[in-house]
C-alpha cells in the first residue's frame, strides 16, 4: 500500500516517523535520568531534613535527661534533708524551662533516717513552680519507677497523658553505699510536656502534602498531623487494620532503631516515599513522608513542557517536510506528466518552468533537452526510415531487374534433347554481384557463362550487368571463349577508376559432339561429373580476372564430354560459406557431396548442394551470393 503513495507523503511519513522515535527516546531518557537525579537529591535532603529534626528533637530529650541524671547523683553523694532537696528540685526546675517537672522517689527499703518511701515532686502551673505532694505512695506502682528501679539503668517512659498533657517521663535510678552494699536508695525523675514535640514534628514542611510522624519504642503514634491518632494506635494497628505488610515492615524496623528511605503505601492509598531515622536517647523514631506524586510533579512537569514543546517542534518539522517534499515533488510530478506526453509522441508538451538551479531545476533543463533531442531525433529518424524505405523500394526493384537479366526458365530449351541445364542465384544482399547466363551462338553451339563480380551491393551489380551485356554482345559473333573474355576485359579495364573487377567462366558446347571449349578468367574451377563415377576438377587457367588489365591474354582449353557427363559450376559463396565457427564449406566437402549426389537430375543436383551449404551455415550471416549452374550433356 505505501508503494502506492506519493514520495512527498513517504518523506514526510519517515521523516515524522523517525523525528518522533528519536524525540521519545530523548524524553524517556531524560525522564528516566531525572527521577534517578531527582531521587538521588531527594534521598539526602530527606536525610539532612529528618536528621536535622532528629537532633532538634534529641537536643531537648538530652537536656531533660541531664536533669534527671544531675538529681540522682546529687542524691547518691550527699544527703539532704527533705528541705534541702525542694530546694534543690525547685532551683534545677527554674533553670531548665523546657521540663515541665522533676522529683524524686525513695524507695521503701532504702536505709537510713528517711528509709520510709515517699515522693518530693515540683511542676510548672501557669507559669509557677508549685510543689505537688503525693502521699498515696501510687508512684510505686508508676512504669517510670518500676522499669528503671528493675534496669537500674536511666530510662524513658512511653509517652503518656498527665490530665491534657501529652507527656514522658525520664527516670534515673540513685544509690547509696553501705559497708560496701550498693543499693537502690530510690529514683530520680523529670517530666517532659511533649506539646513542643507536636508542634515541632507538625512544622516539618514536606512539599505540599509531606507530614512527619514519630512513634514510640512500642510503634505507639507520639505525633501525627491526624491528632485523633496520638496515643489511639499504634503503626502496627494500622497495618493490621490496612491488611499491609509493608507498614509493618515500615513499623518494624523504626522501632529496631534503623533508618532508610524506603517506598510504602499510606492510609488513603498513595504512594510515598518515606525516610525514618531514630532518636537515640528515647527508643523512638522519627519518620518524614513524602508523597510519590509531589515528588514527581516537577519532573512530569518537566517531561510534559518538553513533551509539548517536543509535539510543536514536530510539528513544524512536518510542515517545513512537506512544504520541502511538494517543493521538489511538484515539479517532479508535472515533469511525469510530460514525460507521459512525451511517451506518446507528443513532443510538444510544455515543460514546467523552474527556476531554481537545484537538482531538480537541473533535471527539468535535462528533461527540456531530452526532449528537443529527441524530437530532433524522431525527425530524423523520420526522414531517414523514409529515405531507406525508398533505397529499399528502389533495391527491390533493382533485384527484380537484375534478376529478369538471368534466365530463370527451366528447362530453358525445351526443344533440345540434346543437354540439359539447370541454374540458380541465391543474392546474399538485395542485388547481386553474381551472375550466370547461356544461349546459342548458332543452331550447335551453346554458349554459358558464370561470373563474380568484386565487391557487393549496387556497385557490384552496375559492373554485373555492364559485364553480362558486354559478354552477351561479344559473344554473338561467334567468337572462341578467349578472345569473347579478352575483348570484354579491354572494354572493362579501359578508364576502370573503381578497379571493379569478375571472374568468369565461359564455355561453348558443341550439342553435336559434346565437345565444350572454355576459357577461365580468374573463376572458381568447375567440376567434372563423369556419367560412370567420378569426379574430377577441370585445371586451372592461371588467367587474369577480367576487368583487370588492358591486354590480358586468356587460354583457350578443351573437355569433351561423354554423354551423361555433367559439368558443375559455381561461385565462391559455396565453398567459401562460413560457418558460426568460421569454418569453410570447402572444396573437399563440395567434392565429397556431388561424389554423393551423383545420379541425381540436376535440378536435386543444385538444390542438395544449397541445402547442404545451409546446413553448413547454419545461423551465421553469409556474405556472398551463392550461384551454381549444371549442364548434363545427353548427346543425340
Amino acid at each position: 500500500m505505501l508503494s502506492n503513495k506519493s514520495i512527498a507523503f513517504k518523506l514526510t511519513l519517515v521523516i515524522t516517523l523517525c523525528s518522533t522515535c528519536i524525540f521519545a527516546s530523548l524524553l524517556g531518557y531524560n525522564y528516566y535520568r531525572s527521577r534517578l537525579v531527582l531521587r538521588k537529591e531527594l534521598v539526602r535532603n530527606a536525610r539532612n531534613l529528618t536528621m536535622a529534626s532528629v537532633n532538634r528533637i534529641e537536643t531537648v530529650l538530652t537536656a531533660v535527661t541531664k536533669v534527671a541524671e544531675g538529681v540522682a547523683r546529687s542524691l547518691e553523694n550527699t544527703r539532704p534533708t527533705r528541705e534541702e532537696l525542694s530546694s534543690l528540685l525547685r532551683s534545677t526546675l527554674a533553670e531548665n524551662p523546657e521540663i515541665y517537672g522533676c522529683g524524686a522517689a525513695f524507695d521503701p527499703h532504702a536505709t537510713g533516717p528517711d528509709s520510709h518511701p515517699y515522693i518530693t515532686y515540683f511542676q510548672r502551673d501557669h507559669g509557677r513552680i508549685v510543689y505537688a505532694p503525693d502521699d498515696t505512695l501510687n508512684y510505686l506502682q508508676k512504669d517510670w519507677y518500676q522499669i528503671s528501679r528493675e534496669t537500674g539503668k536511666k530510662e524513658w517512659t512511653e509517652p503518656y497523658y498527665e490530665g491534657n498533657v501529652l507527656m514522658a517521663t525520664c527516670s534515673v535510678p540513685f544509690y547509696e553505699t553501705t559497708d560496701g552494699a550498693r543499693r537502690l536508695k530510690g529514683v530520680a525523675f523529670s517530666n517532659v510536656s511533649l506539646d513542643w514535640l507536636t508542634e515541632l514534628v507538625a512544622s516539618i514542611k514536606v512539599l505540599k502534602n509531606g507530614y512527619a510522624f514519630l512513634i514510640s519504642r512500642y510503634g505507639t503514634i507520639v505525633t501525627h498531623p491526624d491528632r485523633a491518632m496520638i496515643m489511639n494506635v499504634t503503626i502496627f494497628g494500622f497495618a493490621e487494620a490496612a491488611k499491609d505488610p509493608t507498614l509493618r515492615e515500615l513499623g518494624r524496623k523504626m522501632i529496631k532503631g534503623g533508618s532508610d528511605f524506603i517506598p510504602f503505601t499510606n492510609l488513603k492509598g498513595v504512594k510515598c516515599w518515606v525516610y525514618y531515622a531514630p532518636i537515640p536517647s528515647t527508643g523512638w523514631s522519627l519518620a518524614v513522608v513524602f508523597p510519590e506524586t509531589e515528588l514527581l510533579d516537577q519532573v512530569k512537569t518537566l517531561s510534559l513542557t518538553g513533551a509539548l514543546i517536543g509535539l510543536g517542534g514536530i510539528m513544524l518539522l512536518t510542515m517545513a517536510v512537506v512544504l520541502i517534499a511538494r517543493s521538489i515533488t511538484f515539479p517532479l510530478k508535472t515533469l511525469a506528466g510530460a514525460t507521459t506526453a512525451i511517451a506518446r509522441g507528443d513532443f510538444d508538451v510544455e515543460l514546467p518552468p523552474v527556476s531554481t538551479q537545484d537538482e531538480v531545476g537541473k533535471l527539468a533543463d535535462a528533461f527540456a533537452a531530452m526532449k528537443s533531442s529527441l524530437k530532433e531525433y524522431i525527425k530524423r529518424l523520420t526522414e531517414t526510415t523514409a529515405a531507406k524505405e525508398r533505397i529499399e523500394s528502389e533495391l527491390r526493384i533493382a533485384r527484380d531487374i537484375q534478376r529478369d537479366f538471368l534466365p530463370r526458365t527451366f528447362p530453358p530449351f525445351p526443344d533440345r534433347q540434346e543437354f540439359e541445364l539447370y541454374a540458380v542465384m541465391e543474392p546474399a544482399k538485395e542485388v547481386a554481384g553474381d551472375f550466370y547466363d547461356f544461349f546459342f551462338v548458332d543452331d550447335t553451339h551453346l554458349c554459358f557463362v558464370i561470373a563474380d563480380v568484386s565487391g557487393k551491393g549496387v556497385p557490384a551489380a552496375l559492373f554485373m550487368a555492364m559485364s553480362l551485356t558486354l559478354i552477351k554482345a561479344t559473344a554473338r559473333y561467334g567468337l572462341p571463349p578467349e578472345e569473347i573474355l579478352c575483348r570484354v576485359n579491354n572494354v572493362l579495364a579501359r578508364e576502370n577508376d573503381s578497379c571493379m573487377f569478375v571472374t568468369a567462366f565461359l564455355g561453348i558446347l558443341d550439342t553435336e559432339s559434346g565437345e565444350v571449349i572454355y576459357a577461365n578468367g580468374g573463376h572458381n574451377p568447375p567440376l567434372h561429373l563423369k556419367h560412370g563415377g567420378g569426379v574430377a576438377w577441370l585445371a586451372r587457367s592461371g588467367s587474369l580476372m577480367v576487368g583487370v588489365m588492358e591486354d590480358a591474354p586468356y587460354r583457350c582449353e578443351r573437355i569433351l564430354l561423354e554423354p551423361g557427363d555433367c559439368l558443375f559450376l559455381y561461385t565462391d559463396g559455396v565453398n567459401e560459406a562460413i560457418n558460426a565457427r568460421e569454418e569453410a564449406f570447402s572444396n573437399d566437402r563440395l567434392e565429397r557431396r556431388l561424389r554423393a549426389l551423383q545420379g541425381y537430375e540436376i535440378k536435386d543436383v543444385v538444390f542438395g548442394i544449397m541445402a547442404d551449404v545451409r546446413a553448413f551455415t547454419g545461423e551465421a550471416p553469409q556474405f556472398d551470393d551463392i550461384t551454381m549452374m549444371v549442364i548434363q550433356y545427353r548427346g543425340e
